[in-house]
C-alpha cells in the first residue's frame, strides 16, 4: 500500500501542515511518497527527503506550479494517481481548494479533516463545529483526504534520507491565473503552527485598542496574534488573524481569549488547546464553559496588570 502525501510550500520552504499530514499518512500504514510540485522548488524537494517516515519524494518542476493553482495541481495528482491508494494533503487553504477538485476528477468521495485513523479504510473527523465526531469507512479504491494539523503530530522534519525522483509536469489548463499576491508580514510565530495564542474579540471595542492592549502581552510571552470572527468583521484586524470554524483552527500549548464571548464557531477553532486562558468582564460568557484558568475583569484592567506581573 502506498500513500501520496501533496507538500505545501511557497517554492522554497516546506510549510509545517506537511508534516503533520505525513504523520495521518503514517498511522494508516504503507509506504508514504511526498509530491512536491512547484517552480524551482528543488530545495523544497531536498526538504521532504528529510522528513522521517518519508520513503520517496516526487518533483513537478514547471513555471506553471509557481502559483500552486488548484486546477494544475489537480491534474497533475490524478495524472499520477495511479498505484496509490490514499492522497493526503493538510486541511490548510490550499488542501481545502486543491483536494476536492481531485475526488471529483477521480470520481471519489472526499473525506475531509479527518482527526484520527482507525484503519486504513476508517477514519474519525469532527462535524457540527467539532459538537460530535463522525466515524467514516470509505470502499473508494483511492481515498482523497484531508487531515487536520491540529489532530496529528508533526513528524520529524530531519532523520530521513528519501530518493527524490523528478516527474514530467503536465500542460498548464490555462485555467485561472494569480495576478497579485498580498502578505502580511510579521515577526511573530505563525498563527497555525504558534504555541502561544494571545487572541481578542469584539471587547477589544478597536483596533487600536486590540494592538494597544495585547502587543505587549504577546511580545512577552512571544505569542502569535488571534481573533475571534467579531473582531475581524469589525475591521480591528486582517482576516488571517481569524481563529475558528471559517478561520485557523488551532491548537496551540497556551491560549489566551481576551473579550471573547466564546460564540460555537470561535470555540470550533481552539477548544483543542493545552491551556485555555480567557479574560472577560462577562460571567456568563460562554467561553469560561471550556477556559482551564478565567477572570471575570475589565480586560483593559486585567491585561496591563499581568504584562506588569510577567
Amino acid at each position: 500500500m502506498s500513500l501520496l502525501v501533496i507538500a505545501e510550500h511557497d517554492n522554497a520552504v516546506l510549510k509545517a501542515a506537511t508534516l503533520n499530514a505525513v504523520t495521518a499518512a503514517a498511522k494508516i500504514g504503507g509506504e508514504v511518497h511526498i509530491l512536491v510540485a512547484g517552480a524551482n522548488c528543488g530545495a523544497v524537494a531536498e526538504q521532504a527527503a528529510k522528513v522521517q517516515g518519508v520513503a520517496k519524494v516526487k518533483v513537478a518542476d514547471a513555471a506553471h506550479y509557481g502559483d500552486q493553482s488548484a486546477e494544475n495541481l489537480a491534474a497533475l495528482i490524478v495524472a499520477n494517481a495511479s498505484g496509490y491508494t490514499h492522497i493526503i494533503a493538510p486541511a490548510t487553504s490550499n488542501g481545502k481548494n486543491t483536494l476536492p477538485r481531485v475526488a471529483a476528477l477521480l470520481d471519489a468521495a472526499q473525506i475531509s479533516e479527518i482527526i484520527s485513523v482507525v484503519d486504513a479504510d476508517t477514519f474519525v473527523r469532527p462535524i457540527y463545529a467539532g459538537n460530535a465526531l463522525a466515524t467514516v469507512k470509505s470502499s473508494d479504491a483511492t481515498k482523497v483526504i484531508t487531515g487536520r494539523t491540529t489532530g496529528f503530530d508533526a513528524a520529524a522534519a530531519s532523520g530521513g534520507s528519501a530518493a527524490v525522483e523528478s516527474i514530467a509536469a503536465g500542460a498548464d489548463l490555462g485555467q485561472s491565473k494569480l495576478i497579485s499576491r498580498e502578505l502580511t508580514k510579521s515577526a511573530r510565530p505563525e498563527l497555525a503552527a504558534a504555541k502561544i495564542i494571545v487572541s481578542g474579540g469584539r471587547g477589544m471595542g478597536s483596533g487600536e485598542n486590540y494592538h494597544k492592549v495585547l502587543e505587549p502581552l504577546a511580545d512577552k510571552l512571544g505569542a502569535a496574534m488571534g481573533a475571534s470572527r467579531a473582531a475581524v468583521d469589525a475591521g480591528f484586524v486582517p482576516n488571517d488573524y481569524q481563529v475558528g470554524q471559517t478561520g485557523k483552527i488551532v491548537a496551540p500549548q497556551l491560549y489566551i481569549a481576551i473579550g471573547i464571548s466564546g460564540a460555537i464557531q470561535h470555540l470550533a477553532g481552539m477548544k483543542d488547546s493545552k491551556v485555555i486562558v480567557a479574560i472577560n468582564k462577562d460571567p456568563d460568557a460562554p467561553i469560561f464553559q471550556v477556559a482551564d484558568y478565567g477572570l471575570v475583569a475589565d480586560l483593559f484592567q486585567a491585561v496591563p496588570e499581568l504584562v506588569a506581573g510577567l
